[in-house]
């Protein structure tokens, strides 16, 4: 199977009518690892064709954020893309994507979109959900696919998706971590071997908090900040037990599914993770 590569709005057009089938899109910013491959063979089974975007998009970078050393590795990128049997892949720049500079009207995340990640980078869900909107426009995909691990940039997806009466369908595929439980991530290779030996305390902290799922909220925070007091290296942000659809601190008489979730420097990188997490006892068969 041939991959197709275009990189204007025209040639975009004129690719995607080609299409036939059930289209789904993978959306990425490039530096695809084996995550973004797991996305891809998901889309590749679920539908006819399979579109990738890749667009480095400035407006989810804030100032003094690493827009300008993330890594650009179109060569390597399209060679995946060709591994997993991608039918056409849309790599814009900058100005095919905004003609006419920074967008003057943006979508907004809404309050949902000011806690957690949006706390610490501000505005940057609102860059996130303009560019998959355009981008939702451009491919005009049925079905759409993110991972888990950035669990609040899907959950504002498919809120936007429902809000705004996108006729698309958005998937979360599972995380996809290393071998030694590290998050798959493009920004991994900024870190540095002893960074990553203390980036290892994300999951660690996670892992731990599952582990005392039948005893409760208080508990499952408890075990994991544990695991993160630990580690002097990672400068934690946040460490979270939240409900899935408000992202709100679950109480202590919470029962059912939560999401426990983290974020700390290492280093100079910045790394988020998360575990879906059943609380609670579990109920007899």
């Amino acid at each position: 199977m041939t991959t197709q590569l275009v990189h204007t709005r025209k040639e975009l057009r004129a690719a995607r009518d080609a299409l036939s089938g059930r289209v789904a899109v993978v959306m990425t910013m490039g530096a695809l690892h084996p995550g973004h491959a797991q996305l891809i063979a998901q889309a590749r089974q679920d539908a006819d064709s399979v579109v990738v975007t890749i667009f480095l998009n400035p407006l989810q970078f804030a100032a003094g954020e690493d827009l300008s050393r993330y890594p650009r590795t179109l060569e390597s990128d399209l060679a995946i893309c060709r591994e997993q049997g991608v039918d056409l892949v849309f790599a814009p720049t900058p100005d095919v994507m905004y003609p006419d500079g920074e967008p003057g009207i943006r979508v907004s995340a809404g309050a949902l979109g000011a806690v957690l990640e949006g706390s610490s980078r501000p505005g940057h869900f609102d860059g996130v959900l303009t560019v998959v909107a355009k981008l939702f426009h451009l491919v005009r995909p049925d079905l759409a696919y993110f991972g888990q691990k950035d669990a609040q940039q899907l959950l504002l997806i498919r809120r936007m998706a429902t809000d705004l009466d996108f006729p698309i369908e958005v998937i979360a595929v599972p995380t996809v971590r290393e071998d030694d439980d590290l998050a798959m991530s493009s920004r991994n290779v900024y870190l540095t071997s002893t960074d990553r030996e203390a980036a290892l305390s994300l999951s660690r902290a996670l892992r731990a908090g599952e582990a005392q799922a039948v005893r409760g909220p208080a508990a499952i925070r408890r075990a994991a900040r544990d695991v993160l007091v630990g580690e002097p290296l990672a400068q934690v942000d946040y460490l979270v037990l939240v409900d899935p659809v408000r992202l709100e601190e679950v109480p202590e008489w919470y029962h059912g599914v939560a999401i426990l979730a983290v974020a700390a420097k290492v280093g100079t990188t910045r790394l988020i993770d998360n575990l879906p997490i059943t609380v609670g006892p579990v109920a007899p068969a």
